[in-house]
Formats: C-alpha cells, sequence, structure tokens
C-alpha cells in the first residue's frame, strides 16, 4: 500500500485494490461460499471506496472496504430472508381451484355486483360506505347528516334485497 496520495487518484487506488482484494474475496468466500456472491460484493465493496474516495483517508481504506463488504453481505443475507419468507407463504386457495369454480365465482361476483347497483341509491350508499368503506353506523349518519336509525334502516333494506337476490341465484 502506498504510504502517502490521495485515494482517488488511480494509481494509489489500484494499488489498495491490488492490496486487499483478494484478501477480501476470500474473507467474503468463506462466509458465504459462494464465490460469484463473493467477486460481486468484492467489487461493489471496491465501488464504493471509489465513489467516496474524497471522505475516506488512506489509512482508513482497508477498513472502509472490509466494513463496506460486511454491509453489503448482511444486506444480502436481509434480502435472501425477505425472499424465502414469501416463496415459503401459503398460496392462495384460488391457485388450486378448478376452472369451472373460478368461472362460477366470477359470474356469482358480476350478479352481486349487478345487484348492488340495482339497489335505491340511498341503500347502495349506506351499503358500501358500510361494507366497502368500513365506515360505522354512527359515522355514515354524520356523513350523510341524517339519524342512526335511518342509516341503520337504508342498511336493513339493502341487505333484504341483496339477500333475495342471492336466493335467486341459488
Amino acid at each position: 500500500m502506498p504510504e502517502s496520495g490521495s485515494i482517488c487518484e488511480e494509481s494509489t487506488f489500484t494499488s489498495i485494490f491490488k492490496d486487499y482484494s483478494k484478501t477480501l474475496y476470500n474473507y467474503l468466500y468463506y462466509k458465504t461460499g459462494n464465490s460469484g456472491l463473493s467477486k460481486d460484493l468484492t467489487q461493489e465493496a471496491f465501488s464504493r471506496l471509489w465513489q467516496n474516495c474524497r471522505s475516506v483517508l488512506l489509512s482508513g481504506a482497508q477498513g472502509y472496504v472490509f466494513q463496506t463488504a460486511r454491509n453489503l453481505l448482511l444486506n444480502e443475507y436481509k434480502h435472501q430472508k425477505v425472499v424465502l419468507q414469501f416463496q415459503s407463504r401459503p398460496t392462495s386457495d384460488t391457485d388450486h381451484e378448478s376452472p369451472a369454480f373460478l368461472l362460477e365465482e366470477k359470474e356469482l361476483k358480476a350478479k352481486l355486483e349487478a345487484a348492488i347497483a340495482a339497489l335505491p341509491e340511498k341503500q347502495r350508499e349506506v351499503f358500501l360506505l358500510s361494507r366497502i368503506d368500513k365506515k360505522t353506523y354512527k359515522e355514515i349518519a354524520a356523513l350523510l347528516n341524517i339519524s342512526k336509525q335511518a342509516v341503520e334502516k337504508r342498511m336493513y333494506n339493502a341487505l333484504a334485497a341483496l339477500r333475495r337476490v342471492t336466493d335467486k341465484i341459488r
């Protein structure tokens, strides 16, 4: 390693790279057992050294690349953990349903949406605010400037109308 000079000088950086890259690669390889990942992390650590050459002292270059590589490795482990958690999640039931079931479900959904659209405006408004927007009857009453009992009556009528439609479907 050169005794003086700035890391931003190409010759100094090249000298640092030659002095520490093999050692850093070996360190990462022993940690990961993955040659490709070790090469990538080594390159990335030296790339970051080059990007931050003005803020890193020559005497701290070795520590900087090793600490950067270690942090990159930890980030890679965290990423792999997330990937594994995602892959181990159970798939939804619809992934294994038959095409006939999926078609029937789609038709039922379309009929239900049509039934909701056919509701009188005031009932539909209360139904959607309650079931879709998850508002309480009290919040709906305040929003529509009506009594809570009026909200309850509209909701009761909307649910009764939807029950009649779904009973016909079955």
